[in-house]
């Protein structure tokens, strides 16, 4: 029996600790970087919805020859128009499963006609209000890079 104690192996108690040491060495380092980029994520999450409703609400003009109305909304998108202008010719399962929201949590704003093109499309940003600068600023479609 004691020659099977001899041949157990495992960790001591030093090598615990030098593990957790360089754990918490490298959280120390590699935390406080990836922290300052969430709002960098979300405004680039923001940005590439945008991009994404924009393809919706082409695919949807080319059904259908014109853009959903304001009244008709995003919701054009997922649910054929009950009001204004009934698509004649819209996708059966819609442009998109759903609507997404924001990368904080709000709507975003669609305006058709727009004023900056055949419709206007942007999130409010961080605030959830029109304007701002930095992260509050606006993520707009016909500002987008």
């Amino acid at each position: 029996m004691k020659r099977m104690m001899k041949n157990e192996s495992g960790f001591t108690l030093i090598e615990i600790m030098v593990v957790l040491i360089i754990i918490g060495l490298l959280a120390g380092i590699v935390v406080p970087r990836l922290m300052g980029r969430t709002e960098e994520a979300k405004h680039t999450k923001a940005m590439v919805q945008i991009k994404n409703l924009q393809s919706a609400l082409d695919l949807f003009k080319l059904d259908n020859g014109y853009y959903p109305t304001t009244d008709q909304g995003l919701q054009a998108l997922t649910e054929k128009p009950a009001i204004g202008e009934i698509p004649k010719k819209w996708k059966e399962g819609g442009y998109m499963d759903k609507v997404p929201k924001d990368s904080w949590g709000n709507n975003y704003v669609y305006i058709s006609p727009g004023v900056h093109g055949d419709y206007d499309l942007y999130s409010y940003g961080a605030d959830g209000e029109e304007g701002g600068e930095g992260k509050n600023a606006d993520i707009q479609s016909w500002n987008l890079e």
